[in-house]
């Protein structure tokens, strides 16, 4: 690499000032933070996976309002599991005596069965391209051909991620203008897709420069990156740009609750664990005394998304009770890292540091 740190060909291809792009967060995007990562020069992203498909035109429109910067949307390719359309009551109220004795105890209704209604990729694809967004992210697979060539056509960018090597030959392969290495220190969902998420827990050290070797196509690290060190760390493994999540999570303009954002900015996040307890898919967080619980041999656990519609009736009211040891706390293996702060300010103190290193 030659010239400014950050002239890469992340850079290049995405149109952005520095090759930082903020992790989806999913249910805890917000459009203010997206529009603030992307006109300070960086990529905002929106993890729309969860939504109905005229919900995520209407974000679009509101992140659209808020930047004429290039940002992404992020949606999972694979939205549900084996299993999510034939599981019924009985499976639900086997899964939901694990936390009943908690929504209880915080005065919260009990849970109540509803039948699964799915969400198509596809229709929220739709959306995506119809809306002509600067750059397309995915997690969990490949989308279909069709999808891929009019992306294309329309010169929307697409960044696909990958949890080992072989993901992001896969990927290369479909098509796709970048691939996030995603290692598993990284909080929430692992997106791993030719083989189990188990099967598939490459650290970032390993995962970057192998990926680099590997591909052709530029190489973004995700993965326990959470301050100029790791963003040097990642460039001198061949990476020319980076993903960080739980850094942009505990900013003010996200959209996570004040006690999940305290939990990181505490100097408690010491340990973080995976578990399938809280979605049904082995995702990265906190540990504290419901992934104990979740994780415990004999719990059922639904399907995703199952799993993650039941679990948010206890997430409702532990956050009203303030009580972060029953919520689900997303955060990856740096999260000690994380300092609560304006987003503005975090991308200053980033890019900063990382013209001091890598610009010597």
């Amino acid at each position: 690499m030659s010239g400014l740190w950050n002239q890469t060909r992340v850079f290049s291809v995405l149109g952005v000032a520095y090759p930082i792009v903020q992790g989806p967060l999913g249910g805890f995007s917000s459009q203010r933070l997206t529009a603030g990562v992307s006109n300070f020069g960086g990529l905002g992203g929106f993890g729309a996976h969860g939504m109905e498909p005229e919900a995520i035109r209407d974000v679009i429109a509101e992140i659209r309002s808020l930047t004429s910067k290039p940002f992404a949307m992020n949606l999972w390719i694979s939205m549900e599991d084996e299993g999510a359309r034939t599981s019924g009551e009985v499976e639900f109220q086997r899964a939901a005596s694990a936390i009943a004795p908690h929504i209880e105890r915080l005065g919260g209704p009990a849970p109540v069965f509803t039948p699964y209604r799915p969400i198509r990729f596809e229709d929220q694809a739709r959306v995506v391209l119809d809306a002509k967004v600067p750059v397309f992210s995915f997690i969990y697979g490949i989308p279909p051909r069709e999808i891929l060539d009019e992306a294309r056509r329309q010169k929307i960018v697409m960044m696909g991620t990958a949890t080992t090597v072989d993901e992001a030959i896969a990927l290369e392969h479909a098509g796709v203008d970048i691939v996030i290495a995603s290692g598993f220190e990284a909080g929430g969902h692992r997106g791993s897709f030719l083989r189990s998420s188990e099967d598939s827990l490459t650290g970032t050290m390993s995962l970057v420069p192998q990926t680099v070797d590997a591909v052709s196509i530029p190489v973004v690290a995700a993965g326990g990156i959470a301050d100029a060190r790791g963003i040097a760390a990642a460039f001198a493994l061949g990476a020319e740009g980076v993903q960080m999540g739980t850094v942009f999570l505990a900013c003010e303009e996200s959209g996570a609750h004040p006690v999940h954002r305290e939990a990181i900015c505490s100097g408690r996040a010491t340990r973080t664990g995976l578990t399938r307890g809280f979605t049904g898919r082995l995702a990265r967080g906190i540990r504290n005394e419901l992934m104990d619980q979740m994780n415990r041999p004999g719990t059922e656990i639904l399907p995703y998304p199952l799993q993650r519609s039941l679990m948010r009736n206890l997430a409702i009211p532990a956050q009203k009770a303030g009580n972060a040891e029953l919520l689900a706390l997303w955060a990856g293996q740096s999260a000690n890292l994380a300092r609560c702060a304006d987003v503005h300010e975090l991308l200053q103190a980033l890019v900063d540091g990382a013209a001091a290193r890598l610009n010597r």
